[in-house]
């Protein structure tokens, strides 16, 4: 979340090692072995060419030179050419043998030295994993009473919203415009979290890891780690970066923790190796938040009120250009159904170990941020973990209001549910009342009882989120 404001953790910091693999020496060694058999073959043609040539060229010369050739003995041309062309014929088979040769040879050169204690072997849970999310089931249709619901909700509502709810276990989802587009905002925060903890599993990283954040690292709005950084910069851990993201929802926390994985680049990969499909993500929160405002980033703006500043002095038709661009293709847009399916998948096991992902569920569930979002509408008796978004207020509206999580009844039943309001002019008191209908009705859908939330209506006008 952009621009959510709560209390900070403290640090803690220790060693860590990591193995860095390299996976292009086979396919180095291959396009060599390649290359030279096929140069190997463009000889052997220039060569036949160059002796036609050569024939035609003798027969001009004086007969003395032609008569002293042809004494070549014939069983000696014979044979050398005999020899060439038999060459050419095997230099798939000599080129491929030569090959896994010079594999076998890599590979014995390619062994792991351990670094760290656990870092020799990828954990069995993990590649358990990578198993169960190929073989995925698609989401099926979900209850029809909940979904009749559901329109009603986003009807009453007026504006564009995108919703989804699926059950974990039974593999149903329900959803309105549930394979559109949303801004998260920071939600996204949750995919680089779950990055981390994969880099935690195959032992590049650690979450007693020491990290150094400097004034360099200081990002933009909410941002409460901030306050800790000094001019010699402030010390901390992996656990209290990943703590204080999905906690808080600090965006300097985020952002250190996302160059630590290797940036964006590391967090789309996941995203596609784990078949997390409707999901995207563009840049850290700073690069993100001022290419939306119309900015671009640069060291200058990090400094406290320098970002707020220097967009109030841009001009109203460029703010409302990079607005409209953004709500037009959200550079972190992510769909409904793509979310709930994610969410799915990270309680079902399939993402990540089973210790990795119960680090990430037990940080979700102390989030500070949204308490009278989708955990609003619940029941005393039933827990949530979560985590939401804010964008940017624009002329009377909010961007990216969202909520998205993991909500499990009394019985141990769990259902992913995400609600995205993609530019809001209502109040915050309707705002929530919407959020809370929705999980309203997911617990009716548990009971079994029939009946829905009656229509919208704030019921707590006083309440802020």
């Amino acid at each position: 979340m952009s621009m959510d404001r709560v209390l900070e953790p403290s640090a803690q910091a220790s060693d860590w090692g990591a193995v860095r693999p390299r996976p292009l020496a086979l396919r180095a060694v291959s396009s060599v072995f390649w290359g030279v058999s096929d140069a190997a073959w463009a000889a052997g043609v220039g060569a036949s060419q160059a002796r036609r040539d050569l024939g035609r060229w003798l027969a001009d010369r004086p007969r003395a030179i032609s008569h002293g050739i042809r004494q070549v003995p014939d069983r000696v041309r014979d044979g050398a050419v005999a020899g060439g062309l038999s060459l050419f014929d095997h230099r798939w088979r000599i080129a491929t043998l030569s090959s896994l040769l010079a594999a076998a040879a890599v590979l014995g050169q390619l062994s792991p030295q351990p670094v760290h204690a656990q870092a020799t072997s990828m954990p069995a849970r993990v590649m358990s994993a990578t198993l169960v999310v190929q073989s995925r089931k698609p989401l099926v249709p979900g209850p029809a009473a909940l979904q009749r619901r559901l329109e009603e909700l986003a009807a009453a509502y007026g504006e564009p919203v995108g919703v989804a709810v699926a059950d974990v276990s039974e593999g149903w989802v329900t959803s309105v415009q549930g394979d559109a587009p949303f801004p998260q905002q920071s939600v996204s925060k949750l995919w680089v979290a779950i990055t981390a903890m994969q880099a935690i599993d195959e032992g590049r990283m650690a979450l007693d890891q020491t990290v150094l954040l400097t004034p360099q690292d200081r990002s933009v709005f909410n941002q409460p780690i901030s306050y800790q950084i000094t001019e010699t910069g402030y010390a901390t851990t992996v656990r209290d970066l990943l703590r204080r993201a999905l906690i808080q929802s600090d965006n300097a926390a985020n952002d250190k923790l996302m160059s630590l994985v290797g940036g964006p680049d590391a967090i789309r990969e996941l995203l596609h190796g784990k078949a997390l499909d409707g999901i995207k993500l563009a840049e850290d929160e700073k690069h993100l938040q001022a290419h939306i405002s119309g900015l671009v980033w640069t060291p200058d703006l990090s400094p406290y009120g320098a970002f707020d500043a220097a967009r109030s002095r841009l001009a109203p038709e460029v703010r409302e250009a990079a607005m409209q661009a953004y709500l037009a293709d959200p550079y972190d847009g992510a769909t409904p159904v793509g979310i709930v399916s994610a969410l799915a998948a990270l309680k079902r096991g399939e993402l990540l170990s089973r210790e990795s992902t119960d680090v990430i569920l037990e940080t979700m569930a102390k989030a500070r941020t949204g308490p009278r979002r989708l955990k609003g509408g619940l029941p005393a008796d039933w827990s949530i973990a979560h985590k939401t978004g804010t964008g940017q207020d624009y002329r009377g509206s909010s961007i990216g209001i969202n909520d998205v999580g993991l909500i499990t009844a009394p019985d141990g039943r769990t259902y992913a549910v995400a609600v995205m309001l993609q530019r809001t002019h209502k109040s915050t008191p309707y705002r929530l009342e919407f959020m809370q209908a929705v999980t309203r009705a997911v617990v009716e859908t548990w009971r079994g009882e029939g009946r829905m939330i009656a229509d919208l209506r704030p019921s707590e006008p006083n309440v802020a989120d």
